[in-house]
């Protein structure tokens, strides 16, 4: 394990590899660049020209359109410098001749003109800077180097900020963090994942990865002492936690006249959302954003259900017997959602709330809802429960292609991102944007890539699950797995007489000895839920509002 002790920056420079130092070097060396200037008064730019050259760039400049567009044809480009007003052809028009060559060259388009209009026009054409004239040598390098080394520069940047704060994250998990403080650890930790894609060092990354890691043991050690606690109404402060996440997250936000939509996309950690978030703010305004605290098992029969029931799973199987199933019963899980989240208002004595409740769980489903989300507005709360990022997760497991395109947590992020964007889920949240309407997104539970096996021994009625399993004569490791001997402790129903729970920990997943190496090798570096883990527990909340809400 890391050594906690050991100086960031001096671990990146001992383990600094051949392709890392090579890439690094790649993205320093683009001061060399090519830089084609076209400018019809060139003659008098030659002072530029020569401090551009002091600095390590090629220049090669022209006086008009038509010689830069055959240039660009024939020779590699890094950057454009155009001016904008020149005989012949103009800039703007050079500028859409360049794209057609080159689409994706940058081009800087320098004029005296600063009208809104012209502004806009080259804008359009997908110029990548604008400066006005007379310009500086030193603006110009400014320029250059925003588009050159831009990702040189912010690699840096990213290393040495998290280099700093460092030792600060440290600090804060060797202070007995408690539930709030473990909700800051976790942000922070997302929030440093998410800079590091923009960081080419691969040894920061694994240093974030260790530090992370280091995190989730001692999570695992404080929800092993803590849990019981919360569920049992022991502890003197607890954390909101999916059976109060309606009463104390979603309710208080109701309110007559404004149609309020409760939105739960299945298996959506905090990262994941992070990564639809600027989708979302291009419509609307981000008002709260929040975790709690998923039940344990992190799976969707558990904590969904206990989401829409406002109870604990020991709680629903009591008060609903025939609604209740186990895992190892036949027919679907989760069928009975609508009918506890009635339930959970009559009881909450808010039943008079106008009240629709929407799945989607394909496509088909989704396209329903785009057609149909006008029709909602009437209603006071709409809820719909939006199915795809869970089986995402559960398809990445069997399907090799998409091992390839999720490979890590970046691309992971990234399909998720994806997925969102074109999703009829935006589709329709876009169709009633402008009008004065609140969201509370929120998830049932995350999800957490396995790496570590753990050997399970149970009778056949064990469950097959890979982050938790319940049935009798239960044979682990102790200090592997979170154990409850007995269900009711954490909440849980018991499936049968003398049956327990183990949820297994970290990065872990929990393999029978029968047929022990295969099984191993095929849920290596899956991403699974169920079990003790920053990620699966620590879920998002988030409450937005339409630009045109009050």
């Amino acid at each position: 394990m890391y050594n906690f002790n050991t100086d960031p920056i001096l671990l990146n420079k001992q383990r600094l590899s051949p392709n890392t130092t090579q890439s690094f070097k790649y993205i320093h060396d683009m001061s060399n660049a090519t830089i084609l200037w076209v400018d019809d008064e060139i003659e008098s730019l030659q002072s530029q020209k020569l401090f551009l050259e002091s600095k390590g760039y090629t220049v090669t400049t022209f006086t008009n359109g038509f010689d830069a567009v055959d240039f660009v044809q024939a020779n590699h480009v890094d950057v454009v410098l155009l001016d904008e007003s020149m005989p012949g052809i103009t800039g703007l028009e050079t500028l859409t001749r360049i794209k057609a060559v080159r689409q994706h060259l940058p081009v800087v388009m320098i004029t005296r003109n600063e009208t809104e209009n012209l502004m806009n026009e080259a804008i359009g054409s997908q110029i990548t800077d604008y400066l006005i004239k007379p310009v500086n040598p030193n603006q110009v390098l400014l320029s250059l180097k925003k588009i050159l080394e831009n990702r040189k520069l912010v690699a840096e940047k990213t290393n040495t900020a998290y280099q700093q704060q460092f030792r600060h994250l440290f600090m804060a998990l060797q202070d007995n963090p408690g539930y709030r403080e473990w909700m800051d650890i976790y942000k922070r930790l997302v929030y440093w994942e998410l800079e590091m894609e923009k960081s080419d060092s691969p040894e920061m990354r694994e240093v974030l990865q260790s530090q992370k890691d280091e995190a989730n043991t001692a999570f695992f050690k404080y929800i092993s002492k803590h849990y019981a606690e919360w569920i049992n109404n022991k502890a003197a402060d607890a954390p909101v936690m999916s059976h109060q996440l309606m009463q104390y997250k979603v309710l208080p936000h109701v309110e007559k006249g404004i149609s309020t939509f409760f939105i739960l996309i299945d298996n959506l950690r905090f990262d994941q959302w992070k990564a639809i978030q600027p989708i979302f703010a291009e419509s609307f305004r981000i008002l709260e954003e929040e975790t709690f605290f998923s039940i344990l098992p992190t799976a969707t029969q558990y904590s969904r259900n206990a989401i829409c029931a406002g109870l604990l799973p020991l709680q629903i199987h009591q008060q609903f017997p025939n609604e209740w199933k186990h895992d190892d019963d036949e027919g679907g899980k989760n069928m009975s959602e609508e009918l506890f989240l009635r339930a959970q208002l009559k009881r909450l004595k808010k039943e008079d709330i106008r009240l629709s409740y929407t799945k989607v769980l394909n496509h088909a489903d989704g396209q329903q809802l785009v057609n149909n989300v006008h029709n909602l507005l009437g209603n006071e709360l709409n809820v719909i429960v939006y199915n795809f990022v869970d089986m995402l997760s559960h398809a990445r497991t069997e399907m090799e292609v998409l091992k390839e395109l999720a490979a890590d947590e970046t691309s992971y992020r990234s399909l998720t991102k994806s997925w969102f964007e074109h999703s009829p889920l935006h589709q329709a949240l876009k169709k009633i944007a402008d009008k004065p309407i609140r969201i509370v997104l929120a998830t049932d539970h995350g999800s957490v890539r396995v790496n570590t096996p753990y050997k399970v021994q149970g009778d056949k009625q064990t469950t097959a699950n890979l982050r938790y399993k319940h049935g009798r004569n239960l044979n682990y490791e102790p200090k592997e797995v979170l154990a409850f001997r007995d269900p009711k402790e954490a909440g849980l129903p018991v499936p049968g007489i003398n049956s327990s729970y183990i949820f297994a920990k970290e990065d872990g997943y929990l393999c029978y000895p029968n047929n022990y190496n295969h099984f191993v090798q095929y849920y290596r570096n899956t991403f699974q839920h169920g079990g003790v883990s920053l990620e699966e527990m620590i879920i998002p909340v988030i409450k937005m509002a339409s630009k045109t809400a009050i």
